[in-house]
């Protein structure tokens, strides 16, 4: 058992929970609290601490929360300790008389311990981790409403093919919240002033106190009453109920790029709705929609298509005319073509966002066999038929 006593002549933090001087804080072997041998690697030693921190979050513990919360911090300690060369061969050497050697536990600051549990996809416990170990103030309204913005929006945009494959220029209107045209977003009656907050006395910020088995804490909220602004408004502006926000329909020119794909999103800066109390607007995000074109398939850069032909074309071949993103292009049918035959027309696909080039248009042939057809047409048939080889197997 050590006592923090030892440590100075004046009150000390241990793990964040303020004990007095002559206080006992009874402390377990860091290898048991992992549950390794002192001979484990990093690695196992690293393995085990996140088992240990799985296995006590409090979100897997709802009726022993506040045990689970102790026996979290302990693993913690004990893997800052025992994953630091240093430190673990100083507390194999002193144990927990590391304060003695210059190796203070009240200055740990859990980073390694927090990086380490949320690499291996437990991010979750992140605000248990800022609940206990964090460091610094909060932020002051001031800072807040410097920091603030107004919300990002989205307006989804429907397109062709061809406009997705060439660009386009375009106006769109789309719903946002703007600034009141009363107030100018200043969310008062003309006239009006403000006044501080009788609440938080201008902080922005209200502190709640909470006891549990761990000691006493303090939570900082923002101030119900002004809703973190530090000031509250005498007459708040009858057109925008207080808000300083109204909603519009604005009128927007954007220009969508050539090469475009369904579900790619444009960022207009600053078109989104206005920030409350005359903050900076957020963005606009357009989202594209390409329309099914009904010849045309897009595969990436490359377009797909089917040209359908008679039976004497493949057979004698020639020239055909096919329909491209960018016109018509004439293709070259070899005599005795094969259903499936697949012709590439180079260079004639989609462009590339990046300007890297466009891709290419893929023709896939189908031999058409008529259902119906003329008494000469069969006559010339069958003497065909006559002439022919047997087919191959």
């Amino acid at each position: 058992m050590a006592t923090l006593a030892a440590i100075g002549r004046r009150n000390s933090y241990y793990s964040g929970v303020l004990v007095k001087e002559g206080a006992s804080v009874a402390k377990n072997d860091y290898y048991q609290v992992l549950g390794v041998t002192r001979e484990a690697a990093h690695e196992e030693i690293k393995r085990a601490y996140r088992r240990k921190a799985k296995e006590f979050h409090p979100d897997k513990n709802p009726e022993g929360s506040k045990r689970a919360e102790e026996e979290f911090r302990q693993v913690a300690e004990a893997y800052e300790v025992l994953s630091d060369q240093d430190k673990r061969a100083q507390y194999d050497r002193y144990g927990h008389a590391g304060p003695a050697q210059g190796f203070d536990f009240s200055r740990t600051d859990f980073s390694r311990a927090r990086r380490d549990f949320t690499d291996s996809g437990s991010g979750g416990v992140n605000d248990l981790f800022d609940l206990f170990f964090r460091q610094g103030g909060t932020r002051t309204a001031a800072q807040q409403r410097r920091a603030a913005h107004g919300e990002d929006i989205e307006h989804r945009l429907r397109i062709t093919l061809e406009d997705a494959a060439s660009g386009t220029r375009m106006k769109i209107t789309a719903p946002r919240l703007g600034a009141c045209d009363i107030c100018q977003g200043s969310a008062m009656e003309p006239g009006s002033s403000k006044r501080t907050c009788p609440t938080c006395k201008g902080r922005g910020q209200v502190e709640y106190r909470q006891q549990s088995l761990l000691g006493s804490f303090v939570n900082i909220r923002a101030c119900p009453e002004c809703d973190g602004a530090g000031e509250m408004i005498e007459r708040p502006c009858q057109r925008c109920h207080g808000t300083g926000r109204v909603k519009e329909k604005s009128k927007i020119s954007i220009t969508v790029p050539a090469g475009v794909d369904n579900g790619s999103r444009l960022r207009l800066s600053g078109q989104g709705n206005v920030g409350p109390g005359g903050t900076p607007p957020g963005d606009l995000y357009i989202v594209i929609e390409v329309i099914p074109h009904p010849h045309f398939e897009r595969r990436g850069r490359d377009i797909r298509s089917t040209v359908k032909i008679h039976y004497p074309h493949a057979t004698l071949g020639g020239k055909i005319n096919v329909k491209t993103l960018w016109g018509e292009e004439t293709i070259n049918i070899p005599a005795g073509t094969q259903p499936g035959t697949m012709f590439r027309l180079r260079g004639k696909g989609m462009p590339d966002l990046h300007r890297r080039g466009k891709g290419d248009h893929f023709i896939d042939v189908a031999v058409v066999v008529p259902k119906r057809i003329s008494a000469a047409q069969r006559r010339a048939l069958r003497e065909l038929a006559k002439t022919l080889p047997p087919a191959e197997e």
